[in-house]
């Protein structure tokens, strides 16, 4: 048994440029954003990036850390497309796969198993064939002699998570609504590393929850980190919902403004404290504004 807890720099330390990197979550729900913002410190880049995109693949895209994309979409939720995503596409400075949903999700179940590819119907009949010349379909060798589409294996360098709770040896419980494909991410990969709201003693994990909310197994995890609040500005329920008013800001304020701001810290808790400090500036504006209108009505004639 051996205790992996790391920081998140110690995990992007042992990172290297043009890595095949998946990046665990959905959307703008529960994503590794503390150990995205690690490598936004670094010099790492050149990256092939596997993920149910949200703020993780839009922060790495418009800090130029992208070389290839494979995803099925790239949102904020609440946000339809993801706003620096859709600038590196218009701008061509990545280059993308895109697949169906279930497609990507038996990309990562072959390279889980250690398989070539995974015969699949999802994606005949449709454009996802035509934009991906390089998709291949085979047939089946029974009787029915179908032909399916031969998704192959999304064999990853190292894939980043993150979870409600983990301990140190590697175990991850999600307590919210939807386990994602977290597991699969970390079982496609050669390493895998997973930050965690809060680490808890392995006892701890199924005291006051079901054993089947222990998503991700010690034997596929390589270092464990630490970090409260490390998917912010996403969701991560039930510990935090998403930070929909920093979300709005982070895809209305120019990137360099934006990085400037909140990404040009030490460490973490220089984001963290920025943050904070934006959410103040935001709460008086508030304030004066409703005192304002509050004169302004008082002082109209009666």
């Amino acid at each position: 048994m051996t205790d992996k807890t790391m920081t998140p720099d110690e995990v992007v330390s042992r990172l290297r440029d043009g890595m095949t990197l998946g990046i665990g979550g959905w959307g703008s729900r529960r994503k590794p954003m503390a150990l995205v913002r690690a490598i936004l410190r670094s010099e790492l880049t050149g990256l092939t990036v596997v993920s149910y995109g949200g703020p993780d693949v839009g922060l790495l895209a418009a800090a130029g850390r992208i070389r290839k994309l494979v995803t099925a979409f790239a949102t904020l939720d609440t946000i339809a497309l993801e706003p620096h995503f859709r600038t590196a596409r218009q701008q061509g400075t990545l280059e993308l796969t895109e697949v169906d949903e279930a497609m990507l999700m038996w990309g990562l179940h072959a390279a889980a198993n250690r398989l070539p590819f995974l015969p699949v119907r999802a994606g005949l009949g449709s454009d996802v064939m035509r934009v991906n010349p390089g998709l291949r379909t085979v047939t089946s060798p029974y009787e029915d002699g179908e032909s399916l589409v031969a998704m192959p294996a999304l064999r990853l360098d190292a894939a980043l998570v993150h979870m409600n709770r983990a301990d140190r040896l590697g175990n991850g419980q999600y307590l919210g609504p939807d386990p994602y494909f977290d597991d699969l991410f970390c079982e496609a990969a050669d390493e895998a590393y997973m930050s965690c709201e809060r680490l808890v003693d392995t006892a701890e994990l199924t005291k006051e929850a079901a054993p089947q909310t222990l998503l991700v197994k010690r034997s596929t995890v390589t270092g464990v980190v630490e970090t409260p609040g490390g998917a912010h500005f996403t969701s991560c329920a039930p510990d935090h919902e998403r930070d929909e008013a920093f979300q709005q800001a982070y895809a209305s304020t120019p990137w360099p403004e934006f990085a400037a701001r909140f990404l040009s810290g030490d460490d973490e808790a220089a984001y963290h404290a920025a943050v904070r400090s934006w959410h103040e500036e935001q709460s008086n504006r508030i304030r004066h504004d409703e005192q304002s209108n509050r004169i302004r009505h008082e002082e109209q004639p009666k």
